[in-house]
């Protein structure tokens, strides 16, 4: 689309990696159960398929990864983590999707208890898009 338009294009995409689940929901999260975008049934399969695991095996993060393609086909990719640990039940209504069951490494808080800017700064989408913004910068520059 990006060669055939002449505009360059950005993209992202990220997924909830649970550890115990070797890695799922990963790049089905917003589909997980069944239906694609409900947060409340997604969250809810990931929660009963934790019901009986010890916290200290509920490890898990967030992938994001962000490109910029270009006209002329370079392209440049960012990806970034956001590494916690998933609760035993919803906590906060900040945020979307998994959040209220995610909590962050290094906070007491969900990442549904925080603010868009708290979240935005440790976030897997926050970092690869800063990661990805000085090549939109230098695109832009070059434009005049």
């Amino acid at each position: 689309m990006c060669a055939a338009s002449g505009i360059p294009a950005i993209a992202d995409d990220s997924g909830l990696c649970v550890d115990y689940l070797n890695g799922d929901p990963g790049i089905f999260s917003a589909r997980w159960s069944g239906i694609h975008g409900d947060d409340g049934a997604n969250t809810a399969k990931v929660l009963e398929s934790l019901t009986d695991v010890p916290d200290e095996k509920r490890s898990a993060h967030f992938t994001c990864v962000a490109a910029l393609a270009l006209p002329d086909g370079r392209t440049h990719v960012e990806q970034a983590r956001f590494d916690g640990w998933i609760l035993r039940s919803p906590v906060g209504d900040q945020g979307f999707g998994y959040d209220p069951i995610f909590r962050p490494d290094g906070y007491a808080i969900s990442s549904a208890q925080m603010s868009a800017e708290e979240k935005d700064a440790i976030s897997h989408r926050g970092k690869s898009l800063r990661a990805i913004a000085p090549h939109v910068i230098t695109l832009l520059n070059s434009l005049g």
